[in-house]
């Protein structure tokens, strides 16, 4: 898995970005001379990035009873509302099975009430019974009628209770944890499974002298997969600053594309701007690397000669130069620069 982000320059050590440069291709064109001057920059800082979920849904049992199916283990991709796993207590089915017999047991008691019912009311008709005759059956019918409603209704609440045993996914994302495992006996508001939903950021936590600096918008710098991966960069957006101090450190979330893409967790170096210097640049195209050594072609009065300089870390419109030259030198472009 790697991240697929548009590729932009970091802070990357002498040897890497002079060969990154030479092997592209693409140099800037250069003019037949540079004069040296100091520009600001942006003044970046490296940290490192946790991939986070913005949140986290955690699936619970609702029953007391066997874990009798579990169907997800870490990492899977589960949907909202699918069924990740069943909790199963046998009583109640003993107790829906009683119910059951009870409710066969009224609907022939509500039968019998019912010719009872009717040959009171012929009778009544015909005059050959008092109407308390005929009351009595109607309230006969009337309790075998209620008895049976409430009996079914008790078999509704039994059964709604033995559906509760089916774990449900509250979010869509990627299963983290699941702490149980199946055959063993869980409780109500036991965790069957954390769940990361499926949007992710970047989340950093930065000395809080740099706080001031930070703001949502700002783009962020993101290395390679890996501390030492030699992989493709990209970059995010701060997309939220906390305003509350975490052990003396400002929190900040990043967003970038395909951080789905990451395990929760994993470590990301960054580069976050921290304020404004003022540095001398340098394009590529004056700058040439020898034997691990950068060397830049510096005009003097008695023609070109070759100057040891130090650069830094790689920024728009070229390297940062720290040692070697000063404002107001004047370079020369390398013969056969492009």
């Amino acid at each position: 898995m790697r991240i697929r982000l548009r590729t932009t320059g970091l802070r990357l050590a002498p040897a890497i970005w002079a060969a990154a440069a030479l092997a592209a291709g693409a140099l800037p064109a250069a003019a037949q001379g540079l004069e040296v001057s100091a520009r600001e920059i942006s003044d970046r800082r490296p940290v490192f990035g946790q991939v986070e979920s913005v949140k986290r849904a955690v699936a619970r049992a609702r029953l007391t009873g066997e874990l009798v199916e579990l169907t997800v283990t870490e990492g899977d991709a589960v949907t909202a509302g699918q069924v990740i796993a069943r909790v199963q207590d046998d009583k109640l089915a003993l107790q829906i099975a009683a119910l059951d017999a009870g409710i066969r047991a009224l609907e022939a008691q509500q039968a019998q009430a019912r010719i009872d019912l009717d040959r009171a009311r012929e009778l009544r008709d015909r005059g050959a019974v008092p109407a308390a005759t005929l009351d009595q059956a109607q309230t006969a019918m009337n309790v075998v009628e209620e008895t049976r409603a409430a009996r079914e209704a008790e078999r509704a609440a039994l059964v709604q209770r033995r559906d509760e045993g089916a774990v449900l996914a509250p979010e869509g994302g990627r299963v983290l944890s699941v702490p149980v495992v199946q055959g063993m006996t869980v409780n109500p508001g036991e965790t069957i499974a954390e769940i990361a939903a499926e949007r992710f950021v970047l989340r950093a936590r930065l000395p809080e002298r740099h706080a001031r600096f930070l703001g949502e918008g700002d783009t962020v710098r993101i290395a390679a997969r890996g501390p030492l991966s030699g992989g493709e960069a990209g970059e995010g957006v701060i997309a939220k600053v906390y305003p509350e101090l975490e052990a003396g450190q400002v929190v900040v979330d990043i967003s970038a594309p395909d951080l789905g893409d990451f395990f929760v967790g994993e470590r990301v170096r960054l580069e976050v701007a921290t304020g404004v210097r003022e540095a001398i640049v340098v394009p590529t195209d004056y700058l040439r690397l020898r034997h691990g050594v950068a060397f830049a072609r510096l005009e003097t009065g008695s023609g070109a000669v070759e100057v040891v300089v130090q650069p830094g870390g790689a920024v728009d419109g070229g390297v940062e130069v720290l040692a070697g030259l000063k404002p107001g030198d004047r370079l020369v472009a390398w013969e056969g620069a492009k």
